[in-house]
């Protein structure tokens, strides 16, 4: 009779935050991830240890502290996290939120699973389609470790289809080597990053540069070279996300959205933002009043 072979469970430890309930973790570099759910306001977790990790809303908004970047996740987006050793998240209002955490070798043991030997995640705050959400819910809700761990699987794999066009762009680094191509496009990729943040804010290409320890000549020839448009264009696209999220979330008048979104003149905002979304302002802040009226 043939000896029967022993089943490691997968290794995925399972947490779920209510409101006002505070988790502090440590995650050790070892192959186990951590699925948590957190529901209601003041729910905080507070994360030690070298951890990347993915982040969703699933209702309200959430943040994220990480490397120093406060950074708000509203549905629809999910944020991946680079490997940092002091990470926050704090639940607001009535959001409900997931987070999918892991060391260095976690993650590597989920996304060669789901891909091929040696991808990386790399920090980007993306849009969660609606399969995307659907898997995140899964996996809220999953209770046994097998059906966690193939909720964890499939939730990778759309990640890894998601940073699809951030390896493209890597590939597009300078750099003789694999490694040399990852350092130059993480150094991007911050930058690119703080530019999403604080994208309202007078940004020019000297300081980028220095931020990133690149020439301001080197910093915008390899940025336009690796993302396909220049820092200037990559701004004034983030100012218009912001200022049409704010259209559709916010009270503000439209002057007061344009001031908020790094415009200083409402003619140009108005101008720029019915060339790039083909309405205008005014327009989608009524068609966003009458869908809450209707809601």
């Amino acid at each position: 009779m043939p000896s029967e072979e022993h089943v490691q469970a997968p290794c995925i430890h399972n947490h779920h935050l209510k409101r006002g309930a505070v988790l502090s973790e440590t995650v050790k570099d070892d192959a186990c991830m951590h699925a948590i759910y957190g529901e209601g306001n003041g729910c905080i977790l507070d994360i030690a240890g070298e951890v990347a990790g993915v982040w969703i809303s699933l209702r309200g908004a959430l943040q994220v502290r990480s490397n120093g970047l406060n950074r708000s996740v509203h549905v629809g987006d999910v944020l991946v996290t680079e490997i940092d050793n002091d990470i926050r998240a704090i639940g607001q209002a009535d959001g409900r939120w997931l987070a999918v955490l892991g060391g260095r070798r976690a993650w590597e043991r989920v996304l060669t699973d789901v891909s091929a030997a040696g991808v990386q995640l790399f920090p980007d705050l993306h849009e969660a389609d609606r399969g995307l959400r659907r898997t995140a819910i899964v996996l809220a809700r999953a209770s046994s470790p097998l059906n966690v761990e193939g909720a964890v699987h499939a939730l990778a794999d759309k990640i890894v289809s998601l940073q699809t066009p951030l390896h493209r762009a890597m590939s597009r680094c300078p750099g003789r080597t694999l490694a040399r191509k990852r350092q130059v496009f993480l150094r991007l990729q911050r930058i690119r990053n703080y530019m999403g943040i604080f994208c309202n804010q007078d940004l020019d290409n000297e300081t980028l540069a220095l931020m990133a320890n690149f020439s301001p000549c080197y910093f915008l020839r390899t940025f336009r070279a690796v993302y396909l448009e220049t820092p200037h264009s990559y701004l004034i696209n983030q100012r218009l996300q912001r200022a049409n999220r704010l259209l559709h979330s916010s009270n503000l008048a439209i002057t007061e959205v344009a001031w908020a979104s790094g415009f200083e003149n409402r003619c140009v905002f108005s101008r720029t933002f019915r060339q790039h979304f083909g309405v205008t302002a005014k327009e989608t802040k009524h068609r966003a009043g009458t869908s809450a009226v209707a809601g």
